[in-house]
C-alpha cells in the first residue's frame, strides 16, 4: 500500500476517534498521574484499557467499517495496543528523559506520556488500517 493511499477519508475518521479515545484515555491518566499520584507506569496503561475498548468499538464499525466477527480480530487488536503501547512509551521515556535530564521527574514524566501518545498514534493507525480491520479489497 502506497502512503498517498493511507491518507484518506479513513484517516480523517481514525483522527476524529483519536479526539474522542484522547480526551478520554489521556484525560483518565493525566487525572490518575498528577491527581491521584499513581506511577507513570499504571497511569499510562490505564489510557490504553479505557482508550483501547473505546477504540476497538467506534474504529472497527465507524472508521474501517469492518463488521466481521472474529475471536481473532479481538487478539490482534489487543496484541497491537500492547505491542505499540511498550515501544511508544519506552522509547518517549528513554528519549526524554535523556534530552530533559535535568528537569524534574515530573516533568520529565509528563512530556514522556505526551510524546508517547503521538508515537503511538502513527503506530496504532498503521496497525490497525493493515493489520487488524484490513478489508479484502
Amino acid at each position: 500500500m502506497k502512503i498517498k493511499e493511507l491518507i484518506d477519508v479513513k484517516l480523517l475518521k481514525f483522527l476524529i476517534v483519536g479526539v474522542i479515545n484522547t480526551i478520554v484515555g489521556a484525560g483518565t491518566m493525566f487525572l490518575l498521574y498528577n491527581l491521584a499520584h499513581c506511577n507513570y507506569w499504571l497511569s499510562s496503561s490505564c489510557n490504553y484499557i479505557v482508550g483501547g475498548i473505546c477504540s476497538y468499538f467506534l474504529n472497527k464499525y465507524f472508521t474501517f467499517k469492518n463488521h466481521k466477527k472474529s475471536f481473532g480480530q479481538i487478539i490482534k487488536f489487543v496484541v497491537l495496543l500492547v505491542i505499540c503501547y511498550l515501544i511508544a512509551y519506552v522509547l518517549a521515556k528513554y528519549f526524554i528523559y535523556r534530552i530533559f535530564s535535568s528537569q524534574s521527574v515530573k516533568i520529565k514524566d509528563n512530556i514522556a506520556m505526551l510524546t508517547g501518545e503521538f508515537l503511538y498514534l502513527a503506530m496504532n493507525y498503521l496497525g490497525q488500517r493493515l493489520v487488524v480491520f484490513k478489508n479484502k479489497e
